[in-house]
């Protein structure tokens, strides 16, 4: 009947814009037509220039509702692409904020937060909002910077400033940023000295480069971010007060991923088709225990960490869902293994991890691990395709993937043979 037609055709288009039309004036089925999609009932007879009329408001409703859509589509996909993603109403008051900041495009902004709560990003979005948006955006990690490198770093120098600087002049990163905006990563790691002279630039708006005579001016925002609370520094002498105030014009605090969970799988989805894209694999979905586990976490590491784990599961992960097992390598929030968590085998070992702080691609992870197996297993690869669940031909597709040469995976030792020396 009309209905199942409805429902066939809704299935198939849903944004298809649909009239019933019937000979009977049944009030139900014109309510139950509505309910199921459609935007109008006609009743026979009917009028022409009525259904006419009826024909060009559905096509305007139409075409104004996919408007609507393509606008929210180009409203989520500027906030992907400042890196940003999230739904909690903590996210959305510090992105309102930053909207509102990037305004007053001459006004110092402090950014604080745990490392991996996406920092620069925020920084990336206020200068994007900005309307210095079109002119540089220099980053400046000071917490990786030589102290004795520092000054020419921040100001450059001239020829013959200091040995090694023969060759020629070189600008410093607030002279790149001129006209647009310099983005302070780490402050608190800068030194005492190096303190007192950032605070002048800041306050003068000039500076020498190292070794020069002639003063230069400079037009240019200063946003910083911390990993420390800057107050507390301040207390305890490792920061100059002065400088905090001219800092602290405007702040803004990102929360740890721990106090915004609603913000977890939104985050994770995103992740799972950006890797998915990366790996050339349809984008698996997140079962619900696997939701429920990933927010149980308490993400030292935060949205770097979430990235990461996301990463990993995508790269390994063989089916369309990724569940509680896919995630192993984490521990539960409590300490306490997960109940969807796979157990221990029968002699108790687990595979273990070490990540370094400075980082480690997954890439290198896998390929180590494979590598390791293969070894463990004398080079059988249907028994390291076992080991690390996965088929034969997909442990080849990982190797292939990961450019583990043929001579790599017909590693062989002999535990009987004694060493050369």
């Amino acid at each position: 009947n009309g209905l199942h037609i409805l429902r066939k055709i809704k299935e198939e288009a849903f944004e298809l814009p649909v009239l019933m039309m019937t000979a009977h004036a049944d009030v139900a089925l014109a309510v139950e037509a509505m309910k199921e999609g459609a935007v109008d009932f006609v009743i026979k007879p009917f009028d022409l220039a009525h259904l006419i009329v009826l024909i060009e408001k559905s096509m305007e409703q139409s075409l104004l509702k996919r408007k609507v859509k393509l606008l929210q589509d180009e409203l989520e996909q500027q906030r992907q692409r400042s890196g940003i993603i999230g739904r909690s109403q903590g996210l959305r008051r510090i992105l309102d904020m930053s909207e509102r900041l990037a305004l007053s495009d001459n006004t110092t902004v402090l950014i604080e937060g745990e490392s991996g709560t996406g920092k620069e990003l925020l920084a990336r979005f206020i200068y994007q909002k900005s309307p210095r948006a079109e002119k540089p955006f220099i980053t400046l990690n000071c917490g990786a910077i030589p102290k004795n490198l520092a000054e020419s770093e921040f100001f450059g120098y001239e020829k013959g400033a200091f040995t090694g600087a023969t060759d020629r002049m070189r600008q410093g990163k607030f002279e790149l940023a001129n006209g647009g905006t310099i983005f302070l990563d780490e402050i608190g790691e800068l030194s005492l000295d190096m303190q007192v002279k950032l605070l002048r630039v800041l306050e003068e708006r000039r500076f020498y480069r190292l070794g020069g005579t002639r003063e230069l001016g400079i037009d240019v925002r200063v946003i910083a971010a911390s990993n420390r609370d800057l107050a507390k520094e301040v207390e305890e002498g490792r920061f100059r007060e002065d400088l905090f105030y001219r800092l602290n014009v405007a702040s803004v605090k990102i929360p740890p991923l721990r106090q915004r969970k609603e913000d977890i799988g939104v985050i994770a989805f995103a992740f799972t088709h950006e890797f998915a894209k990366r790996f050339a694999k349809e984008p698996p979905k997140l079962s619900p225990e696997a939701l429920q586990f990933l927010e149980s976490q308490q993400w030292k590491g935060n949205i770097r960490e979430l990235r990461n784990a996301i990463e990993r599961a995508v790269l390994l992960g063989d089916g369309p869902v990724l569940a509680v097992e896919h995630f192993a390598f984490l521990h539960s929030t409590n300490g306490k293994q997960h109940a969807g968590m796979p157990q221990p085998n029968s002699n108790g070992k687990r595979y273990a991890l070490e990540v370094p702080e400075s980082g480690v691609s997954m890439g290198t992870v896998v390929r180590d691990l494979i590598l390791k197996t293969l070894q463990i297993t004398n080079g059988n690869q249907v028994h390291a395709a076992k080991i690390l669940g996965l088929t034969r031909s997909k442990l080849r597709y990982r190797m292939d993937q990961l450019g583990i040469q043929p001579e790599q995976r017909a590693y062989r030792i002999n535990v009987h043979e004694p060493s050369p020396n």
